[in-house]
């Protein structure tokens, strides 16, 4: 079981090219990031969080670039994993999309995970022109586009949402498969879609009965036919030695913590306290 250090990026954070060496010398093995293009100012949507449209923190109308975030963070660090949670594909260009993901992994030696995510916010997606109860099926679909052009020498693909005929598009990506978590409830509608279309779960941050729900995701991706294990990253927010120890006997991969990032003094000083905490050695330069 690894440790990761979930950033909510904003304009106000520390940047990641500052960030990530730091993330990555304290011992920890990725450093994940979300992404929001823009955030309506009026909504229809509740926040899961609130259950109203009344968001829990202004980062959400910050949120960085999910893709030059982590550019930047591969130009700084040589080790750590590069990650989402969570993107949302269906906001982007599926054809652009796999070429900005494909050259991140390309740049940073094989170092990508995508993390997606249905979108809990209905009114964002619907400026992107997604209709809504047809989202879980778009996504689906740019994975399936973006994962032959990732690995094709002749790529084409003829969905609902995407058409694109025989296309050359390089670089490849530089790992045989950009595993793909999705970050989402753990319910069964969930996993089922998980079991066919990803290769693991990213939890979110009201989940409290992980051990019952990774039973159940277990369950069902070996239904499915799927072979080995799904990954399966959890936030986390206070390391408890026996939790940990719990998770890691029933197959959690990851466990992120989120970290304050308003000084390069604070941050450095939680990873380290955390890092200890947790038996992390440091990674001498």
């Amino acid at each position: 079981m690894e440790f990761g250090i979930v950033q909510f990026t904003s304009d106000r954070g520390l940047p990641p090219q500052i960030l990530a060496p730091l993330i990555e010398a304290a011992g920890f093995a990725s450093y994940f990031v979300p992404e929001h293009g823009h955030i309506p100012t009026r909504r229809d949507t509740a926040h899961p969080g609130t259950g109203t449209a009344e968001l829990p923190d202004d980062r959400y109308m910050r949120t960085l670039d999910p893709w030059t975030t982590l550019a930047a963070a591969a130009a700084v660090t040589e080790r750590i994993r590069l990650a989402t949670a969570v993107a949302l594909p269906v906001q982007s260009d599926p054809i652009t999309l796999a070429k900005t993901i494909a050259t991140l992994d390309h740049l940073s030696g094989g170092r990508v995970t995508l993390g997606v995510g249905f979108g809990w916010n209905l009114d964002e997606l619907a400026d992107h022109n997604v209709p809504p109860k047809r989202r879980r099926t778009m996504l689906r679909e740019y994975l399936e586009a973006m994962r032959a052009l990732w690995t094709q020498e002749e790529a084409e693909f003829d969905g609902e949402f995407v058409k694109f005929g025989p296309s050359w598009a390089w670089p490849k990506s530089t790992q045989a498969q950009i595993p793909v978590l999705v970050g989402a409830a753990g319910n069964e509608k969930n996993f089922t879609w998980i079991a066919r279309s990803a290769d693991g779960w990213i939890t979110t941050p009201g989940e409290t009965d992980i051990e019952n729900s990774v039973g159940l995701l277990k369950q069902i991706w070996s239904g499915a036919g799927r072979t080995g294990d799904p990954q399966i990253v959890v936030l986390d927010f206070k390391p408890v030695p026996e939790k940990l120890a719990k998770w890691r006997e029933i197959g959690v991969t990851t466990v992120l913590y989120g970290l304050p990032d308003d000084s390069v003094e604070r941050a450095s000083g939680y990873l380290a306290k955390l890092a200890g905490k947790l038996g992390l050695a440091p990674v001498l330069a």
